[in-house]
């Protein structure tokens, strides 16, 4: 599928998170979602991008906005990345069925063909999206550079309208 354009309402979905409880887009209406998409817990990058995400969490948080991180790793994978960094934010398991595709990366056209070292494989192309309390994506960030990622994201938060 085609990544999400701002302006068109953000794709319903529902995951489990580190502790295995349900998280259901819609659990946030009326509330701004900061939906980041990394491909694996405890990498480089993506730890570096969740850490940045972490040390501003107080400042989205006093504007009500929820961050949520989404990758293919599992329930155990997650709970172990978060207790290792510390992570304030809830980590969705966007596990690929069998023979699949994770359904949230699909549904928001971050599942993507990848290369490394002349080897092309699927996997997740870090993305964000900015999600407004009306469930409208209002801002995309695609191929995110982790440094400085994260104040950015909270500068647009700061621009959104409230509900």
């Amino acid at each position: 599928m085609p990544l999400v354009e701002p302006g068109r309402k953000a794709p319903a979905f529902t995951s489990k998170d580190q502790d295995g409880a349900a998280h259901r887009l819609r659990d946030f209406a009326g509330r701004t979602v900061v939906l980041y998409f990394y491909p694996k817990d405890d990498t480089s990058g993506c730890t570096k991008e969740a850490c940045a995400f972490r040390d501003q969490h107080p400042e989205f948080s006093k504007m009500d906005a929820v961050v949520l991180g989404v990758s293919p790793d599992s329930e155990k994978s997650h709970r172990k990345f978060v207790d290792k960094h510390d992570l304030p934010f809830t980590l969705l398991a966007d596990v690929a069925p069998e023979g699949g595709e994770p359904p949230i990366c699909a549904a928001y056209g971050v599942w993507q063909e990848k290369s490394m070292y002349g080897r092309t494989y699927m996997g997740v192309v870090r993305t964000t999206y900015l999600i407004g309390p009306d469930g409208k994506v209002v801002r995309r960030w695609d191929k995110v550079k982790v440094p400085g990622h994260a104040e950015e994201v909270l500068e647009a938060v700061r621009a959104v309208p409230s509900a």
